[in-house]
Protein backbone atom coordinates (compact mmCIF):
# COMPACT_ATOMS: atom_id res chain seq x y z
CA UNK A 1 0.00 0.00 0.00
CA UNK A 2 1.35 3.49 -0.94
CA UNK A 3 2.63 5.64 1.83
CA UNK A 4 -0.13 8.27 1.14
CA UNK A 5 -2.70 6.06 1.63
CA UNK A 6 -1.80 4.85 4.82
CA UNK A 7 -1.48 8.58 5.74
CA UNK A 8 -5.06 8.32 4.77
CA UNK A 9 -5.80 5.50 6.82
CA UNK A 10 -4.10 7.11 9.78
CA UNK A 11 -6.38 10.36 9.68
CA UNK A 12 -9.40 8.74 9.68
CA UNK A 13 -8.56 6.22 12.89
CA UNK A 14 -7.82 9.39 14.09
CA UNK A 15 -10.79 11.19 13.68
CA UNK A 16 -12.88 8.04 14.59
CA UNK A 17 -11.13 7.65 17.55
CA UNK A 18 -10.84 11.56 18.94
CA UNK A 19 -14.70 11.48 17.77
CA UNK A 20 -15.91 8.76 20.34
CA UNK A 21 -13.04 10.36 23.42
CA UNK A 22 -15.44 13.38 22.67
CA UNK A 23 -18.79 12.01 23.01
CA UNK A 24 -17.46 9.78 26.14
CA UNK A 25 -16.10 12.65 27.41
CA UNK A 26 -19.39 14.59 27.26
CA UNK A 27 -21.63 11.66 28.23
CA UNK A 28 -19.16 11.44 31.69
CA UNK A 29 -20.20 15.23 31.91
CA UNK A 30 -23.48 14.72 31.59
CA UNK A 31 -24.19 12.01 33.94
CA UNK A 32 -22.11 14.25 36.49
CA UNK A 33 -24.30 17.07 35.99
CA UNK A 34 -27.59 14.67 36.06
CA UNK A 35 -26.11 13.09 39.63
CA UNK A 36 -25.33 16.13 41.56
CA UNK A 37 -28.43 18.01 40.60
CA UNK A 38 -29.90 14.97 41.70
CA UNK A 39 -28.65 14.70 45.00
CA UNK A 40 -27.40 17.93 46.12
CA UNK A 41 -30.15 19.05 47.99
CA UNK A 42 -29.80 15.97 50.19
CA UNK A 43 -26.14 16.99 51.50
CA UNK A 44 -26.76 18.36 54.89
CA UNK A 45 -25.24 19.79 58.15
CA UNK A 46 -25.06 17.80 61.16
CA UNK A 47 -27.62 19.81 63.26
CA UNK A 48 -29.98 18.95 59.71
CA UNK A 49 -28.95 15.64 59.78
CA UNK A 50 -29.44 15.03 62.95
CA UNK A 51 -33.43 15.55 62.87
CA UNK A 52 -34.24 13.08 60.25
CA UNK A 53 -33.89 9.67 62.94
CA UNK A 54 -31.78 7.40 60.20
CA UNK A 55 -31.97 3.80 60.61
CA UNK A 56 -27.97 4.33 61.16
CA UNK A 57 -24.88 6.52 60.32
CA UNK A 58 -22.69 5.06 57.18
CA UNK A 59 -19.04 5.37 57.05
CA UNK A 60 -17.18 4.90 54.34
CA UNK A 61 -13.81 3.06 54.25
CA UNK A 62 -10.88 4.88 53.68
CA UNK A 63 -6.46 4.33 53.96
CA UNK A 64 -5.35 3.07 57.23
CA UNK A 65 -1.74 3.38 58.65
CA UNK A 66 0.75 0.50 59.10
CA UNK A 67 0.37 0.65 62.63
CA UNK A 68 -3.42 -0.31 61.37
CA UNK A 69 -4.94 2.93 62.90
CA UNK A 70 -6.64 4.89 60.53
CA UNK A 71 -4.99 7.61 58.26
CA UNK A 72 -6.26 11.40 58.40
CA UNK A 73 -9.09 11.29 55.61
CA UNK A 74 -10.70 8.23 57.27
CA UNK A 75 -10.03 9.87 60.38
CA UNK A 76 -12.22 12.95 59.75
CA UNK A 77 -15.09 11.11 58.23
CA UNK A 78 -15.06 8.96 61.56
CA UNK A 79 -15.09 12.32 63.77
CA UNK A 80 -18.01 13.37 61.67
CA UNK A 81 -19.76 10.45 62.58
CA UNK A 82 -19.44 11.05 66.11
CA UNK A 83 -20.57 13.85 65.91
CA UNK A 84 -23.45 12.74 64.63
CA UNK A 85 -23.94 9.69 67.00
CA UNK A 86 -23.60 12.20 69.71
CA UNK A 87 -26.21 14.56 68.28
CA UNK A 88 -28.70 11.47 67.72
CA UNK A 89 -28.87 11.41 64.08
CA UNK A 90 -29.02 7.83 64.18
CA UNK A 91 -29.01 4.95 67.28
CA UNK A 92 -25.87 2.85 65.03
CA UNK A 93 -23.01 2.64 62.81
CA UNK A 94 -22.20 0.96 60.05
CA UNK A 95 -18.04 0.76 58.86
CA UNK A 96 -18.07 -0.50 55.37
CA UNK A 97 -14.96 -0.98 53.91
CA UNK A 98 -12.35 -2.91 52.75
CA UNK A 99 -11.16 -5.93 55.07
CA UNK A 100 -10.59 -8.79 52.05
CA UNK A 101 -6.90 -9.21 53.48
CA UNK A 102 -6.01 -10.64 56.51
CA UNK A 103 -3.19 -8.07 56.83
CA UNK A 104 -5.24 -5.15 55.84
CA UNK A 105 -8.48 -4.40 57.73
CA UNK A 106 -10.08 -1.13 57.59
CA UNK A 107 -13.63 -1.58 59.37
CA UNK A 108 -11.72 -2.89 62.79
CA UNK A 109 -9.87 0.13 62.71
CA UNK A 110 -13.03 2.11 62.54
CA UNK A 111 -14.97 0.34 64.77
CA UNK A 112 -11.94 0.53 67.32
CA UNK A 113 -11.71 4.38 66.98
CA UNK A 114 -15.12 4.69 67.86
CA UNK A 115 -15.31 2.40 70.49
CA UNK A 116 -11.94 4.10 72.16
CA UNK A 117 -14.09 6.96 72.32
CA UNK A 118 -17.23 5.51 74.02
CA UNK A 119 -19.12 4.29 71.50
CA UNK A 120 -20.69 0.59 72.75
CA UNK A 121 -19.55 -1.98 70.55
CA UNK A 122 -23.03 -3.25 70.45
CA UNK A 123 -23.59 0.18 67.97
CA UNK A 124 -21.46 -0.50 65.85
CA UNK A 125 -21.64 -2.87 62.48
CA UNK A 126 -18.95 -3.53 60.15
CA UNK A 127 -19.31 -4.53 56.71
CA UNK A 128 -16.16 -6.27 55.72
CA UNK A 129 -17.09 -6.90 51.88
CA UNK A 130 -17.45 -3.10 51.32
CA UNK A 131 -14.91 -3.07 48.63
CA UNK A 132 -16.47 0.02 46.69
CA UNK A 133 -18.89 2.40 47.24
CA UNK A 134 -21.35 0.55 45.20
CA UNK A 135 -20.50 -2.44 46.97
CA UNK A 136 -21.06 -0.43 50.07
CA UNK A 137 -24.88 0.29 48.88
CA UNK A 138 -25.47 -2.60 47.64
CA UNK A 139 -24.71 -4.54 50.76
CA UNK A 140 -26.23 -2.11 53.55
CA UNK A 141 -29.39 -2.52 51.97
CA UNK A 142 -29.61 -6.14 51.01
CA UNK A 143 -27.30 -7.46 54.32
CA UNK A 144 -27.86 -4.78 56.41
CA UNK A 145 -31.66 -3.94 55.74
CA UNK A 146 -30.77 -0.34 55.80
CA UNK A 147 -34.00 1.89 54.97
CA UNK A 148 -32.52 5.30 55.98
CA UNK A 149 -28.99 6.45 56.36
CA UNK A 150 -26.85 9.07 56.63
CA UNK A 151 -23.51 8.53 54.96
CA UNK A 152 -19.97 10.39 56.05
CA UNK A 153 -17.73 10.65 53.44
CA UNK A 154 -15.28 13.47 51.76
CA UNK A 155 -18.21 15.67 50.04
CA UNK A 156 -16.51 15.22 46.17
CA UNK A 157 -17.70 11.54 47.34
CA UNK A 158 -20.77 12.06 48.91
CA UNK A 159 -22.33 13.04 45.33
CA UNK A 160 -21.66 9.16 43.98
CA UNK A 161 -22.29 7.47 47.47
CA UNK A 162 -25.51 8.71 48.33
CA UNK A 163 -26.91 8.55 44.12
CA UNK A 164 -25.87 4.49 44.93
CA UNK A 165 -27.80 4.46 47.76
CA UNK A 166 -30.87 6.07 46.20
CA UNK A 167 -30.61 3.33 43.22
CA UNK A 168 -30.49 0.64 46.21
CA UNK A 169 -33.94 1.91 47.84
CA UNK A 170 -32.45 3.50 50.81
CA UNK A 171 -33.78 6.66 51.56
CA UNK A 172 -29.92 8.66 52.11
CA UNK A 173 -28.64 11.55 53.03
CA UNK A 174 -25.14 12.78 53.93
CA UNK A 175 -22.97 15.36 55.50
CA UNK A 176 -19.36 16.24 54.55
CA UNK A 177 -15.93 15.37 56.40
CA UNK A 178 -13.78 17.56 54.62
CA UNK A 179 -11.97 19.06 57.64
CA UNK A 180 -9.27 20.08 55.73
CA UNK A 181 -7.53 20.82 52.29
CA UNK A 182 -6.30 17.13 51.21
CA UNK A 183 -2.89 15.98 49.28
CA UNK A 184 -3.76 14.23 46.03
CA UNK A 185 -7.45 16.02 46.10
CA UNK A 186 -7.52 17.01 42.55
CA UNK A 187 -6.75 13.42 41.31
CA UNK A 188 -9.73 12.40 43.58
CA UNK A 189 -11.53 14.65 41.64
CA UNK A 190 -10.63 13.21 38.21
CA UNK A 191 -11.50 9.18 39.16
CA UNK A 192 -14.45 10.39 41.24
CA UNK A 193 -15.50 12.30 37.45
CA UNK A 194 -15.35 9.09 35.67
CA UNK A 195 -16.46 6.94 39.34
CA UNK A 196 -19.79 8.57 38.61
CA UNK A 197 -20.49 7.69 35.14
CA UNK A 198 -19.30 3.80 35.83
CA UNK A 199 -21.13 3.75 38.90
CA UNK A 200 -24.16 5.20 36.92
CA UNK A 201 -24.07 1.89 34.82
CA UNK A 202 -24.33 -0.35 37.73
CA UNK A 203 -27.00 1.23 39.18
CA UNK A 204 -28.81 0.60 36.14
CA UNK A 205 -28.58 -3.00 35.74
CA UNK A 206 -27.36 -3.64 39.74
CA UNK A 207 -24.63 -6.82 39.32
CA UNK A 208 -24.12 -8.66 42.69
CA UNK A 209 -20.94 -7.45 44.80
CA UNK A 210 -18.78 -9.26 45.59
CA UNK A 211 -20.21 -11.13 48.76
CA UNK A 212 -23.97 -11.30 50.08
CA UNK A 213 -24.30 -13.65 53.12
CA UNK A 214 -26.40 -13.69 56.50
CA UNK A 215 -28.95 -10.78 57.10
CA UNK A 216 -28.15 -8.70 59.86
CA UNK A 217 -29.93 -6.15 60.23
CA UNK A 218 -28.66 -2.62 61.50
CA UNK A 219 -31.53 -2.46 63.98
CA UNK A 220 -30.04 -5.55 65.95
CA UNK A 221 -26.63 -5.85 68.08
CA UNK A 222 -23.32 -4.94 66.17
CA UNK A 223 -21.40 -7.45 67.53
CA UNK A 224 -22.89 -10.13 65.43
CA UNK A 225 -20.57 -8.65 62.84
CA UNK A 226 -17.23 -8.72 64.82
CA UNK A 227 -14.51 -11.12 63.26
Amino acid sequence: MKKRNWKKILTVVIIIGSSFAILGGLTCLGINIYVRNLVSERILTVDEASKLEADCILVLGSGIKLDGTPGKVLTDRLDKSLALYENGAAPKLLMSGDHGRTNYDEVNAMKNYAMERGVPSEDVFMDHAGFSTYESMYRAAAIFEVEKTVIVTQKYHLYRSIYNALSMGIDAYGVASDLESYKGSFSREIREFLAIAKDFVYCIFQPKPTYLGEVIPVSGNGDLTNG
